[in-house]
């Protein structure tokens, strides 16, 4: 199996006068995991749909490694692109073993019996399902299921494998400890990977690179770090995870990439916050807080920000809380090892790195 770079060039799909994508060009590196992220309506389906060859683009081109699989002049069926899918609804034969499922892409393959056969038993063992390979699909559960479809898309020893949202129907354990095993097999597979989700901590934990789309348009595509610490606009900041959105009253740009700014709440409290794209003195902006940003304290006299603790959740690992800073500004998933009980009076100080102040003139739209 030799791993599949993947051109997107200028795709765009429309569906009557409704546009699912605009002008979509991305290059995937061959044997990267890459996720496309966005909320729904954003066009991460329809994209992964034209690449498997399920839709064809209403105008662009696709190559799969060196081959062309769809242009205006070409068309390339999805059972000669040589890449798996593993679907949201898991898509299992219902007629077939959970080993003749996943043994059903090697049909065809120039292998023997006993290489298939033992190719199929190495799967099973590896994701788990061993026990489970003489039954039928109605027999297991939604996590067995997916396990079986993942061992049937590796099954196959493609260049490319895609993945449909494969978790969205799990619950929080199962999704976990499905996350690392996709992660896992897949790059020990050497397989490029496309992965779809609406869920920027199972993008992030899986990735290698992530594409941000928002209304059939690519934001960002880089490094999980770059999209978290960089956001291209306002939109990538709150889709990847905020503690708070706050108005600007006005700010100050620095020569260090920072920005001085007053909150209408606080001004007597200058914030600091890095200015991750470029921004006009005066433009309409706000600042964006990551949860990471803040740090708790029940010492007021302390420099900084005042709030009142309006709720606290045990998480395990310590506490998040909600804390409100004035009337209808609050920030939310604020940790402390420390539980603070509601209604008492705290000091927040904010870290430049994980604050970011965004321009909402130029917002897509």
């Amino acid at each position: 199996m030799t791993p599949s770079a993947i051109s997107i060039t200028n795709v765009t799909k429309s569906f009557g006068e409704k546009f699912a994508l605009r002008d979509v060009s991305l290059e995937l590196a061959a044997g990267t995991f890459n996720v496309l992220l966005g909320p729904s309506g954003s066009g991460k389906t329809t994209l992964l749909r034209c690449l498997a060859g399920i839709e064809r683009p209403t105008s662009g081109t696709i190559a799969i490694g060196d081959q062309v699989v769809c242009s205006d002049q070409v068309l390339v069926g999805p059972e000669k692109r040589h890449l798996s899918m593993v679907f949201q609804d898991y898509a299992l034969w219902p007629h077939l073993t959970v080993r003749h499922n996943v043994g059903y892409p090697l049909a065809s393959s120039k292998w023997s019996k006993a290489q298939r056969s033992a190719r199929v038993d190495d799967l099973l063992e590896r994701v788990g399902i061993a026990h489970l390979a003489d039954r039928y699909p109605n027999e297991l559960s939604g996590g067995e299921q997916q396990r079986v479809a993942l061992a049937r898309a590796l099954s196959a020893d493609v260049g490319l494998i895609l993945f449909d949202e494969p978790l969205s129907n799990l619950d929080a354990d199962r999704r976990e400890q499905l996350r690392i095993e996709i992660a896992t097999l897949t790059r020990e597979s050497g397989a490029t990977a496309v992965y779809i989700t609406h869920d920027q901590a199972e993008a992030f934990a899986l990735a290698d690179r992530v594409g941000v789309l928002r209304g059939g348009q690519l934001v960002q595509f880089g490094t999980p770090e770059q999209i978290y610490q960089r956001p291209a606009d306002a939109f990538v900041a709150h889709f990847t995870g905020v503690s708070g959105e706050f108005d600007v009253e006005d700010f100050e740009r620095r020569s260090d990439g920072l920005a001085t700014l007053t909150l209408p709440f606080a001004p007597e409290h200058p914030i600091v916050a890095c200015v991750p794209q470029p921004i006009d003195e005066g433009a309409r902006a706000s600042l964006f807080v990551r949860a990471s940003a803040v740090r708790i304290s029940d010492d007021c006299v302390e420099r900084g920000l005042h709030g009142t603790v309006l709720d606290a959740a045990f998480t395990g690992r310590g506490y998040e809380h909600v804390v409100e800073l004035a009337p209808r500004a609050t920030l939310t998933k604020v940790f402390s090892e420390t539980r603070y009980e509601r209604g008492a009076a705290v000091a927040l100080q904010l870290d430049p790195r994980s604050c970011f102040l965004m321009s909402l003139e130029n917002e897509r739209k």
